[in-house]
């Protein structure tokens, strides 16, 4: 009986390589503890001139605040900024304090480790990574009331609503609950922007 020609080994594919970077920024967001999260593209941020104007009427963080207005670029600056990126990514935390007072305290660790991760991308080679607070910075327990005066300008970051985003629409646009609450014992929904690439 003539032999079979022998098989030749095929060579299993190797695997693609991941271009868009997702799985990279999936690790390092679960590394940091960020499970609540959705991509989006920047060009889905919402800037509104209404945002800017509840910030100088009616915040109490009102020229207190280094990265709050009047610390903050212009409104068309900041949707100028927002069309650079092409990805970012929206953490969403949900949380319910006992005391108003507490909010800050959860918000400074959250931000702390927020800048950890905005780091750690920024090393992975998104040398563009810029994160955006959900809440007033806190990275002091005082805070100057200029840029210049910051004590932590490294590690000082605005808020979403800091640069005119209209959060409430840009988040929805994800399908996320976001509402204005009544009373401080109800659950918040805070979230936080990675800008990406």
């Amino acid at each position: 009986m003539p032999q079979k020609p022998a098989r030749r080994k095929t060579a299993l594919p190797k695997p693609r390589p991941d271009k868009s970077g997702l799985k990279g920024l999936k690790a390092l967001f679960s590394k940091h503890g960020f499970s609540d999260y959705r991509f989006l593209d920047p060009a889905e941020i919402v800037v509104a001139e209404w945002v800017r104007m509840k910030c100088l009427y009616g915040c109490l963080e009102y020229g207190k605040n280094a990265c709050c207005p009047p610390n903050a670029p212009p409104v068309e600056a900041c949707a100028r900024f927002f069309r650079e990126y092409k990805r970012a990514a929206v953490f969403h935390f949900a949380k319910t304090v006992e005391r108003p007072e507490d909010r800050h305290d959860w918000g400074r660790k959250v931000n702390l480790e927020l800048l950890k991760l905005e780091g750690d991308v920024f090393k992975a080679g998104y040398v563009k990574a810029f994160i955006l607070f959900f809440d007033s910075c806190g990275i002091c327990l005082e805070c100057a009331a200029s840029r210049t005066a910051c004590k932590e300008p490294k590690l000082s970051r605005p808020t979403p609503d800091a640069l005119a985003m209209d959060v409430y629409t840009t988040v929805r646009k994800l399908g996320y609950p976001i509402n204005v609450l009544s009373d401080y014992k109800q659950e918040m929904n805070r979230y936080a922007f990675l800008l990406i690439d």
